[in-house]
């Protein structure tokens, strides 16, 4: 799952440089405004307070963009730190897994690991074969339907996803088309099916290729749902777009509208939204004292203080319970639950999403088309 934060990136100032220039780098790569020029500051000084002046924390000079994007400048940049979405790491046979060193979560050196929500900590897919865990919960957020208040009252929200397919909602609901595979998630839970079902079925052949016909409940939903939509975006959802009512987000996007005057409200479906978490990671090559400043590194970033930001700048969900406040945790306690998580999609699975999603594109073109030309 692809998400991008327009914040500016992290330059060293001459001042820093000169200051850390003798020391070895411990290298960062994270998405847009993870990791702030502040916190970098904040971490050097305590790798030094805590012995380890010999490493300075730096970010590289890529933001993070998708699960084949980070496999690949992970290994370009010998990245020793990496903020990657946790389904990414058993994507395509593990081979982004297969880059990483399990996690001790007992080290004297993450103390705030302990403050962790305990149920982040073990979900599977973030486990290698040992039943180790490969990641530390960081922060995360749903890909959720998002209601414009202003134009809304309360007993006028969607109480099912079924409710999207409403005639009340046509034209007025904005979807991705960026990355299809949530808009899936939302058929399938209409459909009385789990929501990654279509991922259960990747070891089906027969079964996935009769997901593609056009006579499929799958593929005639899924038309129904895009002949609803009114803006499909890429990269981020245009909130300030008159039309919409309800605008599918993956929660940052959201928060920056609200930010800027907006009223936006997570629907809380009853089946639940799909989830994703982004986790802090080690380099296999990592090891001696620089795995130890790697761990005060994470340590840092697992602390009270930036996890108030994933909140209250990023309007994420806070991974920690050190957090002064998680709002959207506590409307929904079950808002991180275990089946919602997105999984590592099988890449014969996906390719049946985008087929289905393509075929429900070029129907809604189709009828967008005709709708201008009666107009003209």
């Amino acid at each position: 799952m692809l998400k991008l934060l327009l914040v500016a990136g992290f330059i060293l100032s001459p001042l820093t440089f000169s200051k850390y220039s003798l020391a070895e780098e411990l290298r960062v790569f994270s998405w847009d405004g993870y990791v702030t020029k502040q916190d970098l500051e904040q971490v050097n000084r305590q790798l030094i307070k805590s012995g380890y002046r010999e490493f300075n924390a730096v970010l590289i000079p890529i933001p993070a963009e998708g699960p084949e994007q980070m496999f690949e400048v992970m290994r370009a940049y010998q990245v020793d730190i990496s903020f990657l979405t946790l389904n990414y790491l058993k994507m395509q046979d593990d081979k982004i897994g297969r880059q990483l060193q399990p996690i001790n979560p007992t080290s004297p050196r993450l103390s705030n690991y302990s403050k962790l929500i305990k149920e982040l900590t073990r979900i599977p897919m973030g486990l290698n074969a040992q039943q180790k865990p490969l990641y530390i919960p960081w922060g995360g957020g749903a890909y959720g339907i998002w209601a414009n208040m202003n134009k809304l009252k309360p007993h006028d929200l969607p109480v099912s996803v079924k409710d999207l397919w409403r005639t009340r909602w046509k034209g007025k609901l904005g979807l991705t088309i960026g990355q299809i595979q949530p808009n899936i998630v939302l058929v399938s839970l209409a459909l009385d099916k789990p929501p990654f079902y279509i991922n259960d079925l990747a070891y089906d052949r027969k079964a996935l290729r009769n997901e593609i016909q056009e006579s499929s409940l799958l593929q005639q939903k899924t038309s129904e749902l895009y002949a609803q939509v009114g803006q499909f975006w890429q990269g981020i959802p245009d909130f300030n777009d008159p039309g919409m009512v309800l605008m599918a987000s993956y929660g940052i996007g959201a928060y920056a509208a609200n930010q800027a005057g907006g009223n936006w409200q997570l629907v809380n479906f009853k089946e639940g939204n799909s989830v994703w978490l982004d986790t802090i990671n080690f380099s296999k090559n990592l090891s001696g004292r620089k795995l130890e400043a790697a761990e005060i590194f994470a340590n840092y970033f697992i602390g009270k203080n930036v996890q108030n930001r994933v909140v209250n700048s990023l309007g994420m969900v806070a991974a920690s319970k050190l957090a002064d406040h998680n709002p959207l945790l506590e409307q929904n306690p079950s808002f991180f639950h275990v089946d919602m998580f997105w999984p590592p999609y099988n890449r014969s699975a996906d390719n049946v999403m985008k087929k289905v999603s393509k075929t429900a594109l070029k129907a809604h073109h189709q009828s967008f088309s005709l709708i201008i030309n009666e107009d003209k």
